[in-house]
């Protein structure tokens, strides 16, 4: 007799709390976008288009994804790595330039962020390294031996965008953590770690002017991002002037939808309405924990802990960026901020860490 097929088992509370985000995020980013799209493109649903087009892409990869056995992604996740790295070698070489970044390639009229992709890579990547060589994690030379394949990625994006390398390490370093039965060797490793971020800061003077901006952000000219930014934050209050309200992205809080756009939500929404979102947030990272832990597999843990660590770091780095408690580092929120690579990836991520929650029993 044949047996039936396996009923897919979903984490529905993730999909609701993804579908929840990408469609605040959609209704945010048009308020807070409106303005400047119909300045600089006569089109107040300029960015709103190009943001919802990359949602629904990234929608159908994600419910393709987690359809997919995640095991069947093993043997392509080598590949992935090495084309995320020549991708980055790519972008140093033919990249776009915006704003004094150069962090886009284009193809013809699409153009895209090879780091987002990185991100993806490198947790399929390092998930598949560490379940081959988890039986000697103790060891410190397993541990250097799992994570120098990750420095060229590191320093390939860190060239241009420093700020998504930080997330791509801090990725690497909680999936090696989580794996490992000894952690007095990570205290070596964050002091290394320390000094080579103090050096690749003074390498060049404007890293160190990005910190004398952030401690006196009124004294400098780049400093009025940050303070249009918190006056947005300031005059929301508790609960906000109202949904698509705000003054400051009248012009005042440059490029306001894109690393910024949290301090419009606080200042349309209030403290309430920035609470739900980040309430949002943290039950999805709530979910990638619980299935973590109960997947059926180290890979499957691994996956998820690499897309939680991912969320965590970003999410944190953020809201860190926007209310000046760390220098300004040109970091996007998941989901919200605009950046059509950025939700498209995230979604397949969403994918990957659905198809682990699917094989839960």
């Amino acid at each position: 007799m044949e047996r039936p097929a396996k009923k897919r088992r979903y984490d529905y509370t993730l999909l609701i709390v993804v579908l929840l985000l990408v469609s605040i995020g959609l209704v945010l980013l048009y308020s807070t976008s409106s303005y400047n799209g119909r300045v600089k493109f006569h089109d107040s649903f300029y960015y709103l288009k190009k943001q919802g087009f990359a949602t629904v892409l990234g929608m159908a990869g994600m419910l393709i994804v987690a359809k997919i056995d995640y095991h069947k992604w093993v043997p392509l996740a080598n590949l992935g790595y090495l084309t995320a790295i020549l991708l980055s070698v790519a972008v140093i070489f033919i990249g776009d330039e915006y704003n004094g970044s150069k962090r886009w390639l284009s193809l013809g009229p699409v153009s895209f962020q090879p780091s987002e992709f990185a991100k993806v890579a490198v947790i399929l990547f390092l998930a598949c390294l560490v379940t081959k060589n988890v039986k000697k994690m103790g060891k410190f030379r397993t541990l250097i031996k799992v994570l120098v394949p990750v420095l060229p990625i590191v320093g390939l994006v860190g060239a241009s965008n420093l700020s998504t390398a930080i997330i791509i390490m801090g990725i690497a370093v909680v999936l090696i953590f989580v794996a490992s039965p000894k952690y007095a060797q990570f205290i070596w490793m964050g002091a290394a770690g320390v000094g080579f971020m103090g050096i690749f800061l003074a390498l060049e003077s404007y890293r160190m002017e990005r910190l004398a901006i952030w401690r006196n952000p009124e004294m400098y000219e780049k400093g009025y991002q940050t303070l249009q930014g918190l006056y947005a934050i300031g005059s929301g209050g508790l609960f906000g002037r109202g949904l698509g309200e705000s003054v400051q992205k009248l012009g005042f809080l440059p490029e306001a939808q894109n690393d910024m756009i949290f301090s419009i939500i606080c200042e349309e929404l209030g403290l309430v309405g920035a609470s739900f979102i980040i309430l949002l947030f943290l039950i999805l990272i709530w979910r990638f924990f619980v299935i973590a832990t109960h997947a059926k597999d180290l890979l499957g843990a691994l996956i998820a802990t690499g897309a939680l660590a991912h969320m965590m770091i970003q999410v944190i780095l953020n809201i860190a960026v926007v209310t000046n408690s760390i220098p300004n580092t040109g970091i996007t929120l998941p989901f919200i901020s605009y950046g059509g690579t950025s939700v498209m990836f995230l979604l397949l991520e969403m994918g990957l860490v659905l198809s682990v929650s699917n094989l839960i029993e």
